[in-house]
């Protein structure tokens, strides 16, 4: 939390400081592609499409790549914007599932709809850096919208670093907020307290977790929800590895290794401001499965890169970064899970005495509670993006409830998904989508 509170207000400095907003209209400014891999996502998709065509950025373009959705994804994205089959020659740069057609309309001449055979959101992704025409993409879920300077303070990063080769933007919940074609015009809490206990979740995550990380260079993991890279060097990797549910982070992991491998200098960024919203779980049931696929992934990569670990080749990502993610992202739900069992059962045994347990209670409490209110205080030192007082209010007492229950419901989720780790780490789950809210009503007034 110190090194973010340092990298934060260094990075608000310079903002105040730069002319950001000329860059959107500039020419020179390095163009890039979006991609959006969609399997089953009529509720979200057309409000996701609205939403980037609206970005603030001069030269880009919107790959939107149907993974053999079976619901009506694909007729309402050709019918809301009067798409047609054509005929587009595209470099074939890595291997994925048959492409059937390619459509798009003059009208919206920087959309491009690309349907292909079922592969998985990994072949999705691949299929669309095929397609795309532009040096650098980035990837966005079906469920998301971004600000409209999102992609313009991510592309400046590309400009002023050459040799950044991947850049992850902050994620925020969406629930509860309105859109009017496509832009967020009013930001609310979701009125789910479950959606609303993941937006501290988020902030402390995010703003504390990847921030200061970044700072480090070790970054492992970019948000599949909202990441930039370099086209070139994802190509150079082999791109996105099919079948997996963890995707986000292995394509990272094989960016690392293939730069290392090849002593060549390279940077992969977090940066705060590039925001993202995103639909959260407004479920346990959907939480459940969200939490336990995102362990599975944590487990599948640090499987499939154990050779990197505490091997010296890979500098400080394979002796410091890999040994915290396997000891505290994935061993530590396990260890904490036992606590919540043994430390009680000590105490109803004579084992330990009632002020040795109820110092171990408040000391795991306030520092839940201690971190999650300091990762408040930065978004509102920072980018003070809840205005409402109520809104402020409703997350302090999130930040103290989220260790009465919440946290011990995740940790469960992370536990179960280390055991059913064989079984189900090809499965990816469904989680129930809703189409955003509209605020056009507030628009208009």
């Amino acid at each position: 939390m110190f090194i973010s509170v340092l990298d934060l207000s260094s990075y608000k400095k310079k903002m105040k400081s730069s002319d950001y907003e000329r860059y959107t209209e500039s020419k020179n400014m390095v163009p890039i592609s979006v991609l959006v891999p969609a399997y089953n996502e009529e509720m979200t998709i057309v409000d996701n499409i609205k939403s980037l065509l609206a970005l603030n950025y001069f030269e880009y373009e919107i790959v939107i790549v149907n993974d053999g959705s079976q619901d009506a994804t694909m007729a309402r994205i050709i019918d809301e914007f009067g798409l047609v089959q054509v005929k587009q020659p595209y470099k074939k740069s890595l291997e994925t599932q048959e492409i059937l057609g390619i459509y798009r309309n003059p009208q919206y001449e920087k959309l491009v709809l690309v349907d292909k055979l079922n592969g998985g959101k990994a072949d999705a992704l691949n299929a669309g850096i095929n397609v795309s025409a532009y040096p650098f993409f980035a990837s966005i879920d079906a469920d998301s919208v971004l600000d409209q300077d999102a992609l313009v303070k991510l592309a400046m990063m590309f400009v002023e670093r050459p040799d950044t080769v991947a850049l992850g933007g902050i994620v925020r919940i969406a629930n509860g907020s309105k859109l009017h074609n496509g832009e967020l015009v009013e930001m609310k809490l979701p009125k789910s307290k479950v959606a609303g206990l993941q937006i501290v979740e988020y902030l402390r995550a995010f703003l504390t977790g990847r921030t200061s990380l970044s700072k480090l260079d070790s970054i492992l993991i970019i948000s599949g929800a909202f990441g930039a890279f370099n086209k070139q060097a994802v190509i150079d990797c082999g791109g996105y590895k099919l079948k997996s549910i963890g995707e986000d982070m292995d394509i990272i992991m094989r960016l690392h290794k293939f730069m290392k491998d090849r002593k060549q200098p390279y940077q992969i960024k977090f940066l705060a401001d590039a925001v993202c919203w995103t639909q959260a779980p407004e479920s346990l049931k959907d939480l459940r499965v969200q939490r336990r696929r995102w362990q599975i992934g944590l487990f599948d990569n640090l499987l499939s890169y154990k050779h990197m670990m505490l091997n010296p080749k890979y500098g400080k990502i394979g002796l410091i970064t890999l040994p915290y993610y396997w000891i505290f992202e994935l061993i530590g739900p396990v260890i904490e899970f036992l606590g919540y069992i043994f430390i009680p059962l000590a105490y109803l045994f004579g084992l330990l005495e009632f002020s040795s347990f109820l110092m171990f209670f408040m000391i795991a409490f306030l520092l839940g509670t201690t971190l999650s209110l300091g990762s408040i205080l930065l978004e509102q030192f920072s980018f003070r993006r809840y205005l409402r007082f109520s809104d402020l209010m409703k997350l302090v007492g999130y930040a103290f409830i989220e260790n009465l229950g919440f946290r011990q419901l995740t940790i469960l989720y992370r536990v179960e998904g280390i055991i059913r780790f064989r079984k189900t780490r090809h499965a990816w789950g469904q989680i129930k989508r809703q189409e955003f809210a509209s605020g056009k009503n507030n628009a208009a007034g």
